[in-house]
């Protein structure tokens, strides 16, 4: 068939892959970013107005892009609704991204871990990514300072807050001289947020877009973490340089986000109801990354380290005698246990062995202990007979 030579770097989905073999019921699964189903919000549709069903505005509905702007402008973030553009999830803003600067050879700056769906974004369009090694409290300065000033990378790819899949949070020093230093080098940021409503802690670090000074750039969140992923509603803001280029992408992908899901997430945002959801939710997550924490001391301290993470949905470990977690997946469904081996979320993935990703929003806690043991006798067994 004479398909495009981008075909040629089109990757499936790991994840994808492996929540499909998740959905028998026995099965517990640490592998997706699944929000838990008990905390979806009910929907009321009966007073949405019928003109919604017709055709609506490329940028998105005009309410929901001033209520976004609004509260963008509480973070530090300098915009006004103009510079809102409604998304079908954030997922949306890596590909506009990816076709506003990306052709085969242009180089992009990604931490190390990375957001797997966005490596897969920038590289179907050929980019070389450029990893920076990714510390407790954010990017190493000195590895990114020495590939901004080898490199002139088309822009930097950040999740500053509760990254996924490590679930980092940068420091306010590190915002700000991540900040200072893609100032100085003129290099766009795409700073992605998707979890920053999930903390579970009093700390809140403003975004890094808001800290710049020279450097162009696109912030995106999305309510998919908060209310509900089936909406696809996320959003974009940009600086008014490049929003004119995103919008015009947008209307060449799909004209416009469904106004449906708009309409509902507008009916919560910025809601006393929406204030009271997000303290039940962060709530009811803290109880379960207590209890993933409590079985993970219990289970994994002889095999891995990690973090506790004060937000976000994912424990992220590295296991003491690393191992391509890969050839984990096979066994650990066989114990009707799925998790998210680490190495596809590096840029060279065979160098990085020994990662695990493990998501605990969608398990019970009452199951959750169990799978976890499962899941370090999949480990022990592996690595035993390695050593055999």
């Amino acid at each position: 068939m004479p398909f495009s030579e981008r075909i040629d770097r089109l990757k499936s989905s790991l994840i994808r892959e492996i929540l499909a073999a998740a959905q028998r019921p026995e099965v517990m699964s640490f592998a997706g970013g699944l929000p838990a189903e008990p905390m979806l919000p009910a929907v009321d549709w009966s007073q949405m107005p019928a003109s919604l069903g017709q055709y609506g505005m490329s940028e998105g509905e005009p309410e929901l892009r001033e209520v976004i702007a609004a509260q963008a402008r509480l973070l530090g973030v300098p915009c006004d609704a103009s510079q809102v553009l409604i998304l079908s999830g954030s997922q949306q803003a890596l590909d506009l991204a990816s076709k506003l600067f990306i052709d085969p050879g242009t180089e992009v700056l990604v931490e190390a871990p990375t957001y797997l769906a966005a490596l897969q974004s920038f590289q179907l369009f050929g980019a070389d990514c450029l990893a920076v090694a990714q510390e407790a409290d954010g990017p190493c300065l000195s590895d990114l300072r020495a590939r901004l000033a080898r490199h002139k990378p088309a822009f930097a790819y950040l999740i500053p807050t509760f990254q996924n899949p490590s679930g980092v949070r940068y420091s306010e020093a590190k915002r700000d001289a991540v900040a200072a230093l893609l100032d100085e080098f003129e290099v766009t940021l795409l700073e992605d947020e998707p979890y920053r409503e999930l903390v579970f802690d009093e700390g809140m670090a403003s975004p890094i877009v808001g800290r710049l000074r020279k450097a162009s750039w696109i912030y995106t969140g999305t309510v998919s973490k908060t209310l509900l992923p089936g909406l696809r509603v996320g959003y974009l803001i940009a600086s008014p340089d490049l929003y004119p280029y995103l919008l015009r992408l947008k209307q060449s992908a799909d004209l416009h986000t469904n106004r449906i899901g708009q309409w509902q997430a507008l009916q919560w945002l910025g809601s006393a109801a929406y204030a009271d959801h997000l303290a039940a939710l962060r709530s009811f997550y803290r109880e379960r990354r207590d209890a993933m924490q409590a079985a993970l001391q219990e289970h994994f301290s002889e095999l891995a380290n990690w973090e506790v993470p004060q937000g976000g949905l994912f424990f992220w470990l590295a296991l003491k005698q690393p191992l391509d977690t890969r050839t984990l997946l096979r066994p650990a469904l066989a114990e009707d246990v799925a998790f998210m081996p680490g190495e596809p979320f590096f840029v060279d993935p065979e160098r990085n062995p020994g990662y695990l990703r493990l998501n605990f929003s969608h398990v019970a806690p009452e199951r959750l202990s169990e799978g976890v043991r499962r899941l370090a006798a999949v480990i022990r067994d592996a690595q035993a007979a390695r050593a055999a």
